[in-house]
């Protein structure tokens, strides 16, 4: 029985987006007979091996169900009892995750505000400091998010200055990879280059926006830097009993090249959204609207005349991302349509012309 109209996309979040036809395909060949349970079956064996090929050997993939998990139960690994994380102020870890981090990991987030999103090495020294100090929780985490909450992606050039900065403090760096592959498609790299080539210690890697169900994993790239991964995803209640149906999705856009095909049309869709709305400002067809943030992944920033949003929603979900000034994000997904964004440019020329 369905319930929704299949037709329907909005583009408040690629999390509303539904599961690739090839990830679905993969957790119904998954099925069937029995598997061990906890991470013992075949299919997260087979994960360790496609992580290797994506990452280099010597790496340990450690499936759990969703990104807040991802980034608590690694960040958690990574830190005794009295260590501290510097952050973006945006990062998911401080805005978005209910305070997890503090409450379920018990860490001492150091958030630092940025103009973009990114962190440099000068911003990671404005809570890097007090080393030693037995007042201050000890700054030995730095945590990046790539790509950013405000859409922009660290070259491998940044993520390696802000590596080599952080280990010389005597910290490891522990990347967020919600939108992984967004960042890759839009570097047109590996996915080892900015990361364990580029100096990062223990990485999440997304698959829920990105076409899976649900699933993340934490990716020790250094083993020196974490650990506990075998206790803390239970005590975390991160640890899925049928993992194999995790595995198998992760397998799916990983083992081949479905996971940067993805990102590829996704960021593409949010290419075609800024240009039309670009195209709309420079022959007058749209009015007032201002975007506000580069868009090299998969979301675009935009503010809109007063009123403007609301009426929008009436055909579109989007979310507003500061009310106060009237700033709004659209977020394309892998099953994006030209379409579908298309229909979003032309409402937006109707709504603040016509208003």
């Amino acid at each position: 029985m369905t319930l929704h109209d299949r037709e329907v996309r909005g583009f408040a979040s690629d999390n509303y987006s539904g599961i690739h036809p090839e990830v679905l395909a993969a957790i119904a060949a998954a099925n069937g007979g029995h598997q061990v349970a906890y991470g013992e079956d075949v299919y997260t064996v087979r994960l360790q091996e496609v992580f290797a090929q994506q990452l280099g050997e010597g790496v340990e993939a450690w499936p759990v169900f969703n990104g807040t998990g991802a980034n608590v139960v690694g960040l958690q690994s990574m830190l005794p009892r009295w260590g501290a994380v510097v952050c973006a102020a945006s990062a998911h870890i401080n805005t978005d995750e209910a305070g997890a981090p503090e409450r379920v990991a018990g860490i001492k987030l150091l958030p630092v505000p940025t103009e973009d999103g990114k962190l440099t090495p000068e911003l990671i020294d404005r809570e890097a400091w007090g080393f030693g100090d037995e007042h201050r929780a000890q700054p030995l985490v730095v945590s990046i998010t790539q790509s950013t909450e405000l859409g922009t992606v660290y070259t491998v050039d940044e993520v390696r200055a802000i590596t080599e900065h952080a280990h010389g403090l005597g910290m490891r760096v522990h990347m967020d990879g919600a939108r992984i592959a967004n960042a890759a498609a839009s570097l047109g790299v590996p996915l080892r280059a900015f990361t364990r080539d580029a100096g990062v210690d223990v990485l999440s890697v997304g698959g829920t926006k990105n076409g899976a169900m649900l699933g993340e994993a934490v990716v020790v790239l250094d083993p020196a830097a974490s650990t506990g991964l075998k206790y803390l995803r239970k005590l975390d209640m991160q640890l899925a009993s049928k993992m194999r149906f995790v595995s198998a999705q992760l397998i799916a856009l990983l083992e081949g090249d479905l996971w940067v095909r993805n990102a590829t049309h996704a960021n593409a869709m949010a290419q075609r959204l800024r240009a039309g709305i670009e195209a709309g400002l420079a022959d007058g067809s749209i009015q007032g609207v201002r975007l506000t943030r580069p868009t090299e992944s998969n979301g675009v920033f935009a503010t809109l005349p007063a009123g403007v949003a609301d009426r929008l929603r009436a055909s579109f979900r989007f979310y507003d991302w500061d009310l106060a000034a009237g700033e709004v994000r659209w977020m394309c997904s892998f099953d994006t349509e030209k379409e579908d964004v298309d229909e979003l440019i032309a409402a937006v020329a109707r709504e603040t012309v016509q208003g």
